[in-house]
């Protein structure tokens, strides 16, 4: 039996990943530049782990400068056929208190700078993106999250911002108005790439505080932010180990074959260097 492979991409707080053993640190090459740091290789139970903190260790790089493509790209040719977010958001509802996790079922965008397509020069894909997140995975994650004791909540949605400034009280009071639960600044350009890479992504989304609309609450500052971060990186962990002891194989969701029918361009008319580029995700359908 092949053992399966997974990524966790680590936010805020989530820099290194305790447990996996006979670890490797990997520098990966892709097309689109560096990812935000090398990679750590090891084994957690019965599959193999990928490890990529997502701000570079240390929390180096800003939302809007995080090479998405890169991140994703090394993922894939690493072997990474399920991937875990880990990420650090606001609460937009009273009930999804500072301390609880969420596992996401969808997204809403809001950024502006973000590359968060491998397509283009020369090469046009359009890929089913309704459902964002891989519905097994997502499943994984919340008996994991059960298992492991955290008050968690059965789907969501993110509303994905620029940043990398927290909201205005107008915005999050809008955002609240269009029915969203969560916050934050990264996770939706990673899950359309991971979505076009044929990559399973789900989000362990750490609640850290009630962004601004709460009047009964301080307004948001870093330092609440990461005391509450600090104390959730270790419920995080906790859920990536008892996921990483039930994942299924083999892939039966629709991620493991979302280019299937996406590729509009017919492969004599994509440019070589594209071809090249973008082969170790098209070239099984041209």
């Amino acid at each position: 039996m092949t053992v399966p492979r997974i990524g966790v991409i680590g936010g805020s707080g989530l820099y290194e990943m305790e447990g996996p053993h006979a670890k490797e640190e990997v520098e990966v090459d892709t097309p689109y530049g560096a990812p935000s740091d090398s990679y750590l290789i090891g084994e957690l139970g019965d599959v193999s782990m990928v490890f990529l903190p997502r701000h570079g260790r240390g929390h180096r790089i800003l939302p809007t400068h995080l090479n998405s493509r890169a991140n994703i790209y090394g993922m894939k040719k690493l072997g990474v056929e399920w991937i875990i977010s880990v990420s650090a958001v606001g609460s937009m509802r009273e009930e999804i208190e500072p301390g609880h996790i969420v596992i996401i079922d969808q997204f809403f965008d809001r950024t502006r700078e973000r590359p968060s397509t491998f397509f283009g020069d020369g090469v046009a894909g359009h890929i089913t993106f309704a459902d964002p997140v891989c519905p097994i995975l997502r499943s994984v994650l919340l008996e994991a999250a059960r298992a492991a004791g955290a008050t968690v909540h059965d789907g969501g949605t993110y509303v994905c911002i620029e940043g990398p400034q927290f909201s205005t009280r107008a915005e999050s009071q809008v955002f609240r108005s269009w029915g969203v639960d969560v916050i934050g600044m990264t996770n939706l350009p990673e899950a359309r790439l991971a979505r076009e890479a044929e990559i399973c992504y789900a989000t362990i989304a750490l609640c850290t505080d009630y962004d601004c609309w709460h009047e009964g609450e301080e307004d948001v500052t870093i330092e609440a932010v990461l005391e509450v971060v600090r104390q959730n990186v270790s419920t995080a962990q906790a859920i990536i180990k008892e996921a990483a002891s039930r994942f299924p194989l083999p892939r039966t969701c629709p991620c493991a074959e979302a280019l299937k029918h996406a590729i509009m361009t017919p492969a004599e008319l994509i440019p070589p260097a594209t071809r090249q580029s973008l082969g170790l995700l098209i070239d099984k359908y041209l």
